[in-house]
Order: C-alpha cells, then structure tokens, then sequence
C-alpha cells in the first residue's frame, strides 16, 4: 500500500472520512502528520477544516477527503452536519487525559448515531499521543475494550513520532473497500467528480449551452 501526492484527477474510488473528539487530543496534528509527513503543533480548528490525500490500496487509486471538525461544544451544531455521508469515522482520543476517552462513548458515540447517514460507516477509534507513556491515563485494553463495544477498529498513535498515523487511515480506507455498498457509493461518486469535468469542457467546446 502507498502514497501520493496532491494534484491527481485519476482515481478509482473516493471517500469521505471525519476526524472527531475533543478538543486538543490531536486531530489536526494527526491529519496534518498524514498528509504532509510533517509534525506541527497547530491551534484548535474552528469549526471545520479539511485535507485530501490520495493513496493506492489493494490495487485501486483512493482519493480520501478528511474533514477535521472542532472538538469545543460551541462548534458542535456546526459540525454535526458533516456527518451525513462520511464512509468512515474516526473518533479520537488523548492517552494522557482521561476524560476525552470517556467522552468518546458518552459524547462522541453518541453524536455519530444521531447524525450519520452512512449505516455502513467504519468506524475507528485512535488513542493518540502513545509517545508520552509515562503520562499515560488510559491503558491499551481500555482503549481495545471499548473499540470493541462500540463496533469500531482500535489503534494507537503518535503525531509527534509518526508512529502508527498511516496505518490508522490506510487500515480504514481498506475496511471500508471490504464494504460492498461503501464500495458502491465510493465509486460511484469518483465517477461523477472524474465526468463533470469533461461535460463541461465539451460543452465549451460546441459553443453552445444545456439545460438539465
């Protein structure tokens, strides 16, 4: 499995992915680590942000949009909305603070039933920070323990050392190719990005206009 650059219009499937927890447990610098291969301390999102990121896995070329949304409660009716047609969901949580783990099924889980539209959505959960283990406030079985009550894949990572951040998203696009339906919709909607394009050129081309 590899990655790519930016800037690629061939691509076989696309999918939608939502980073989500509370504030500062390091969502930004997760997707940031993943796209760029770079490590940054970023200031909280405001509202939501997002990075696309091609990449090849088993065989097809995927292009992944992941939205970055605000982990503060006052962004919450902001972000719900990006919810509707994510094909995975990855929530995440901060290994030295305890209280953003509890969160994720007592705020988080929650909020992805009440707002995905997507039945089949994978969802992950990633304990970040695993560098700083002798701050650590939440053990790896508790982490695996509660990835498998709420249905979801589990890994830890760190941003800062890189450890284990392309595997969270690679392992996730992979599942969800395993997904029939995911997989349709994937492809689906590449198709439809990839035409548009050509439509319009042709219709530039002929001079004239269309109506639909």
């Amino acid at each position: 499995m590899g990655t790519s650059g930016q800037g690629q219009s061939n691509y076989d499937l696309s999918f939608k992915i939502l980073l989500v927890g509370d504030s500062a447990v390091g969502k930004s610098s997760l997707l940031v680590s993943f796209i760029s291969n770079l490590v940054e301390d970023l200031s909280p999102t405001i509202g939501v942000d997002f990075k696309i990121k091609f990449l090849t896995a088993a065989g097809k070329r995927l292009k992944l949009t992941i939205w970055d949304t605000a982990g503060q409660e006052r962004f919450r009716t902001l972000t719900s909305s990006y919810y509707r047609g994510a094909h995975g969901i990855i929530l995440v949580y901060d290994v030295t603070r305890r209280e953003t783990f509890d969160n994720l099924s007592e705020v988080w889980a929650k909020e992805l039933e009440l707002y995905s539209t997507n039945q089949d959505r994978i969802k992950m959960i990633v304990g970040n920070k695993s560098d700083r283990e002798s701050e650590r406030a939440v053990t790896r079985e508790e982490g695996i323990a509660l990835a498998k009550e709420l249905g979801c894949l589990f890994v830890e990572c760190s941003a800062k050392t890189r450890e284990n951040v392309e595997q969270c998203f690679e392992e996730l696009a992979t599942k969800i190719m395993e997904v029939p339906r995911l997989l349709e919709v994937g492809s689906t909607s590449a198709k439809r990005i990839m035409l548009k394009p050509k439509q319009d050129h042709q219709t530039l081309a002929g001079g004239g206009s269309c109506c639909s």
